[in-house]
């Protein structure tokens, strides 16, 4: 296949808001792939190449100085191989490699397939195909029930492989994706409301539990053959190995455990969400201890329980992993989920989550089955931008421009992030030194006074509620925002909705 025809392609779904017109287009150019094209394909589609990190950023691009091509005539194969090259360069003298193998893709594009490629290797493909389109697209090429695609998604983790086997695989194969221990999956998400009374409204009978300010973390266990990973699917296993120890013991041979981790001070409460965070980039330390905490249990010894009830998988997490389990009790009663509440917020930790009992594990979907609940309303916001500072902040990246996901598409391209307020509160000299060393690095543009980057860095935003507003396009803006940390461990994907903010203003 032809790189013009992708670039026609999302052409021709950006430039309709009908979400059918979406998905027959991104479906013709899905069945006219061959094989190998395919995982290619989806990760240009979702701005996320196949080879993950790339080592390219803006300045990389702009620094460019080549002459296009008047004709097309790379195919999607050749971009593939350019791109391994690209995530392949290491060491000294990988710069002046990635340079070269860039000089040489840009030289032979045209204007208009440079101008799609340098839009997808910097993840700013606003096109509407989102995972959800794509996977509606996939399903309507190969013939097979969205449902089943995209529960094989969700198990796999990976949309380009997904799409493979769809499009080339038997629906009885397609089907039979499941756990496999050894291999992460998406994890199950939480929504928001504003009381554990309130939450118990919609779940009905639930496990309370404490909500802690650690870091997700999901471990596979095959006989001795133990893997960690973060809540984006990342490998962190020779980074702690007090966990895998810890795994290694329980009574079982085949284990996929989903919890939380942090370390904890010298008189046992929580340590900053920052300092657990600092474990999973850094060599081993074990000065800085980690501990697991496990809330649920999708597989043991053979034994998928995603589709089991909450009770049949705590029952089993009982059993293989008692010492480890987080904190909570089932109730229907609200009085004694507020006193967990309580109880939760006096040890130190954030609140809790409520999640219904008879739910199963809906990887990668958020609902009403679990429903976190924090006495400070918290949101994961994505940075847009940031303002140079001034006064004793001159010369450092300050005013943060704050984005909510917009994913219906209800204030423009689904996918995109919708602006809802700026701060500079909670800013710590650290901090700051640590934006203005780093965003440079997702620099899209910039002009005199704010440099505007790509829509990828999490921010943790703490506020006291949103008001109506017409300065942004969501028609609100957040009151008295102030800064907790950012969240390395969360995609822009997670970031909250604009429509979970605005429904504040119903609150």
């Amino acid at each position: 296949m032809m790189l013009s025809e992708l670039v026609t392609t999302t052409e021709e779904v950006a430039a309709t808001s009908s979400r059918l017109a979406k998905i027959d287009a991104l479906a013709r150019l899905l069945a006219r792939a061959e094989p190998a094209e395919i995982a290619p394909l989806v990760g240009l589609l979702l701005a996320a190449p196949r080879q993950g990190r790339l080592g390219v950023g803006w300045r990389g691009i702009a620094a460019l100085d080549v002459h296009h091509a008047e004709a097309s005539t790379l195919r999607i194969a050749d971009v593939d191989q350019a791109l391994d090259a690209l995530a392949a360069a290491s060491g000294t003298g990988s710069n002046a490699a990635r340079s070269s193998v860039l000089g040489g893709l840009a030289a032979r594009t045209t204007p208009g397939e440079w101008d799609f490629l340098t839009r997808a290797i910097l993840g700013e493909l606003r096109t509407g195909a989102l995972g959800g389109v794509l996977l509606d697209a996939i399903a309507r090429a190969s013939g097979r029930t969205p449902a089943v695609v995209r529960r094989a998604a969700m198990l796999s983790g990976d949309l380009g492989i997904t799409a493979h086997l769809a499009l080339t695989g038997t629906a009885a194969e397609l089907e039979a994706v499941g756990l496999q221990v050894g291999r992460p999956v998406l994890p199950m998400l939480a929504g928001t409301a504003a009381t554990p009374t309130a939450a118990l409204e919609l779940t009905g009978e639930a496990s309370v539990e404490f909500k802690l300010d650690g870091a997700r973390i999901q471990v596979h266990r095959h006989g001795d053959d133990v893997g960690v990973y973060t809540r984006s699917l990342a490998d962190i296993t020779h980074r702690v190995p007090e966990l895998v120890e810890i795994v290694r013991a329980l009574p079982a041979h085949d284990l996929i455990l989903d919890g939380e981790t942090l370390s904890l001070d010298e008189d046992g409460g929580p340590r900053p969400f920052q300092d657990t965070m600092s474990r999973f980039g850094a060599d081993v330390s074990r000065e800085l201890l980690l501990r697991p905490w496990f809330f649920d249990l999708l597989h043991v010894d053979g034994r998928d329980l995603i589709d089991e009830p909450l009770s049949t998988r705590l029952a089993e997490l009982e059993r293989v992993a008692s010492d480890w389990r987080i904190p909570g009790i089932v109730t229907a009663d609200a009085a004694a989920a507020e006193d967990l509440s309580r109880d939760a917020l006096a040890a130190g930790h954030e609140g809790v989550v409520i999640k219904a009992i008879d739910s199963p594990y809906a990887a990668g979907r958020r609902g009403t089955s679990w429903i976190k609940v924090k006495p400070v309303l918290t949101y994961d916001l994505v940075v847009l931008g940031a303002e140079w500072g001034s006064g004793r902040r001159q010369g450092w990246l300050s005013n943060l421009h704050l984005g909510a996901l917009d994913l219906d598409g209800e204030f423009g391209d689904p996918g995109a992030f919708v602006m809802v307020g700026k701060t500079f509160k909670g800013l710590t000299d650290e901090l700051l030194k640590w934006q203005t060393q780093t965003f440079p690095e997702f620099e899209t543009r910039r002009s005199a006074g704010t440099v505007f980057l790509r829509p990828e860095i999490v921010v943790e935003i703490a506020i006291d509620g949103v008001q109506r507003s017409p300065r942004y396009p969501g028609g609100i803006a957040l009151r008295f925002a102030r800064v907790k940390g950012y969240r390395s461990d969360k995609t822009a994907a997670e970031a909250d909705t604009i429509q979970t903010l605005r429904a504040l203003l119903r609150g």
